[in-house]
Parts: C-alpha cells; sequence; structure tokens
C-alpha cells in the first residue's frame, strides 16, 4: 500500500497593491493523504474538519480534478485512491483554500507517480489550473512571493518579510466566492490610479523589508480592487477603523475576501486582535482572529 501526506499553507495574496502577483504563505494549514488501493470504488474522500460538509466527495472535487490532470500531463490512468483531508483553512475566505487542493493534487500525483515532474513544472501547472500565482505559488514554495509573468514564462522573487510585522486575519463567519469579487471589478482603470499602486507596491516591498511604519501605512493603500470590493465585506470600514485605533500599520482584504489582514508590530498584536474581533461583534458578525506569522517552507510531502 502506497501512502503520501500533502500539506499546504493558507495564503494571503494581493496585499493591498499586489493585485494578482503578490502573495505569502501563513502559519495556517490543510494535510491531505492519499492511500492506493487495490480495490473499488476508484475513489473515496473522507474529509475532517468543522467546514467538512461543505467539501465535494467525488470526482469534481478541485482536489482530485487536480490530481486527474497532472496523470492526463503525464500520459497515465489515475490509481485507486482513498483521499483524507483534514481541514485548517477556512473555505471561501480568501485565505487560499482552493489553492491548497490545487497545490496538494498536484504534489500527491506527482509522489505517487515517481515524481516525474520537477517543482518549476508542478507550480506552472498550478499557475494554469487556479488562473492566477498569488496564492499557489507561496502555497508550493512557501515565503513572501512576487510572481511576474514573462512571454509564457514566470519570475518568482522573495519579498523579505522583517519578522516583527505581525499578519493578523480577522475571519468572519460568512463566505465570499471569488467570481462575485471579481465581478465588481472595472474593465478599465486611470493612468492615476495605476500610478498610485505602481508607486505603492515599490514602497511596500521595502516596507515589509525595514519595518519602516511611515512607509507601511502609506503602501497599504490601492485602488484597483479594494475599493470595488469593500462593499461586499460587512462591517469592512468598522474593523479597520479598530484595526487602525489599536495601532495597526494598516488593513487590507485577504484575497477576494471577506477576510482582513491587518499587520502589527508585536507590541500591538494583541489589542488590534481584541479590537477587530469587537468591531464585527458589534455589528452582530461571528469571527476568529488570530495573530499568525510567515511560512517559509511552504508545502510538505511525506
Amino acid at each position: 500500500m502506497k501512502k503520501v501526506t500533502v500539506t499546504v499553507p493558507a495564503t494571503t495574496a494581493n496585499i493591498g497593491v499586489g493585485f494578482d502577483c503578490l502573495g505569502a504563505a501563513l502559519t495556517m494549514a490543510n494535510e491531505f493523504q492519499f492511500v492506493v488501493v487495490d480495490h473499488d470504488p476508484k475513489l473515496k474522500i473522507i474529509v475532517e474538519g468543522e467546514e467538512a460538509h461543505k467539501v465535494g466527495l467525488g470526482e469534481n472535487n478541485l482536489l482530485y480534478r487536480s490530481l486527474v490532470q497532472f496523470y492526463q500531463h503525464i500520459q497515465q490512468t489515475p490509481p485507486h485512491l482513498e483521499i483524507t483531508i483534514k481541514l485548517g483553512v477556512p473555505l471561501s475566505r480568501g485565505l487560499g483554500s482552493s489553492a491548497t487542493a490545487i497545490v496538494a493534487g498536484l504534489l500527491g500525483a506527482n509522489n505517487l507517480a515517481g515524481n516525474p515532474l520537477s517543482q518549476k513544472e508542478i507550480m506552472e501547472m498550478a499557475i494554469a489550473i487556479e488562473g492566477h500565482p498569488d496564492n499557489v505559488v507561496p502555497a508550493l514554495l512557501g515565503n513572501c512571493l512576487l510572481s511576474v509573468e514573462d512571454c509564457g514564462t514566470w519570475q518568482i522573487t522573495s519579498i523579505p518579510w522583517h519578522q516583527d510585522i505581525i499578519p493578523i486575519v480577522a475571519i468572519p463567519n460568512f463566505e465570499l466566492s471569488t467570481r462575485e469579487a471579481r465581478e465588481v471589478l472595472p474593465a478599465e482603470y486611470t493612468r492615476s490610479d495605476a500610478i498610485f499602486n505602481i508607486a505603492r507596491m515599490g514602497l511596500l516591498i521595502r516596507g515589509l523589508e525595514t519595518n519602516n511604519p511611515q512607509w507601511l501605512k502609506t503602501a497599504l493603500a490601492d485602488k484597483l480592487h479594494q475599493p470595488y470590493r469593500q462593499k461586499l465585506i460587512t462591517g469592512y470600514q468598522k474593523v479597520e477603523q479598530a484595526a487602525l485605533a489599536a495601532g495597526a500599520y494598516g488593513m487590507v482584504i485577504s484575497g477576494a475576501g471577506p477576510t482582513l489582514l491587518a499587520l502589527a508590530n508585536p507590541e500591538r498584536v494583541e489589542q488590534v486582535v481584541k479590537s477587530m474581533l469587537e468591531a464585527w461583534n458589534s455589528i452582530g458578525v461571528a469571527s476568529q482572529v488570530r495573530s499568525l506569522a510567515i511560512n517559509p517552507s511552504g508545502a510538505k510531502v511525506v
């Protein structure tokens, strides 16, 4: 009996101005166990965790579809499998739950097939399935990464993240689909909005490296996606005001939302967590607010 276990971290994408190209791996993860069996059915999926009832158990499951796509790529037939999914990343909350499934499906398949593809090839397949790199690349590789397409190839660079910048995720008890979050975005932007984001992208990269408070406060603004998505997130302004009043450098939408990401120094973390939680509670929205860290290693295969 062949068995492989893949652990894939949650991710926070965009970080404000890095729309569809910047993301970071976090210390929160999903675990996927693949066991090859010699009997029918050809697929059995078991899901454990608070939101297990929301995960499909058939061949349309994103994890399994990614695995099948891998085997199609290498022109082989997938083995019969029993797959166990242990959920640690909330679903449809802007923390890269779909990216964990894609990366795990590809890594699990690659291992079961004898590792015919390189990490770079796995990464390119993951980007093609997801449609953009901001979640799947850091989920696979870890750290905070900038992904740039160049004539069909990808240039990936690590963005240094100062150890005293603590990511805080405020996760509400409602979902927001990526499709819905993309539908509210305009088809065109003004030159001034593009310049606004370009300038702040450079400042964000330097701010994350140096932990410069003023640079971070300025750089976490955005004009390409957040102004349009805020209205989809109940209590956004109230939670943002609470985070800033508690001493956070700033707050952004994590991925497509509705999770909100605040950055703060270690001395302010406890108060920021408390204030964001109380802000949502005050308008009747249940949430969990957690301080995390950057995951430096990305997905792991055992």
